[in-house]
């Protein structure tokens, strides 16, 4: 068997609840209507700029999905970006990024995810960044994940501290042009160990890391 052409796009990653697949174009297309539908859409947003999902339709799909294809090929030591697409059975509902940040030096990555709205508020959110913090530090040796959010988006500060990140400042981000603060938050690699989970399964680990140029 010819091995994969993007050893990226075969990563899985199971939990009891939801699997993260890597983010094909069959199952990118599988999330185009709920991004058709509006990913963003009320107030406060949840993304700060430049988010493709705060455009209106059709720019917003086509900018979404070449922002995506733009970070398959930009791929250095210090420097990726792993799509997921995320599955509660057959269902896609959502997408959980994995980005490498100065990684080669620091070991070190930041996440980033959205969820369809009728799937929200159902514990999804934690589920979803245990399985990729557990692809970052099981699968990839990390040494830190980062996380930021605006101080109004209680779900994703909620999910940090839930899964042991320590405040780690604020900042200023801007959100459809309009200033807002940020919470910043950090978990090392000894604190993520001491809530290790034992019923995530990684798959295409190995043939991954020498794309992303991590020895193995």
């Amino acid at each position: 068997m010819s091995p994969p052409l993007y050893p990226p796009l075969d990563l899985q990653v199971i939990t009891p609840r939801l699997t993260l697949y890597g983010a094909t174009d069959d199952l990118l297309a599988q999330l185009l209507p709920i991004v058709r539908a509006g990913v963003a859409e009320g107030h406060p947003g949840l993304f700060d700029d430049p988010m493709s999902l705060y455009e209106d339709n059709p720019v917003r799909e086509r900018k979404w999905l070449q922002a995506i294809w733009r970070g398959r090929g930009t791929v250095r030591p210090d420097a990726w970006r792993l799509y997921f697409v995320v599955m509660l059975g057959e269902q896609a509902v959502g997408m959980q990024d994995l980005i490498g940040v100065n990684f080669d030096r620091f070991r070190t990555v930041t996440s980033f995810s959205w969820l369809a709205p009728n799937v929200r508020q159902q514990g999804l959110g934690r589920e979803m960044r245990a399985a990729i913090l557990h692809l970052a530090f099981a699968g990839f040796g990390a040494a830190e994940a980062s996380s930021d959010a605006f101080l109004d988006n209680v779900a994703s500060n909620r999910v940090s501290e839930a899964l042991g990140y320590h405040p780690n400042g604020t900042d200023w981000a801007t959100r459809r042009g309009e200033p807002a603060r940020v919470n910043r938050w950090r978990l090392q690699r000894n604190t993520w160990d001491k809530h290790r989970r034992s019923d995530i399964e990684l798959i295409g680990v190995d043939a991954c890391r020498p794309v992303l140029h991590i020895p193995g």
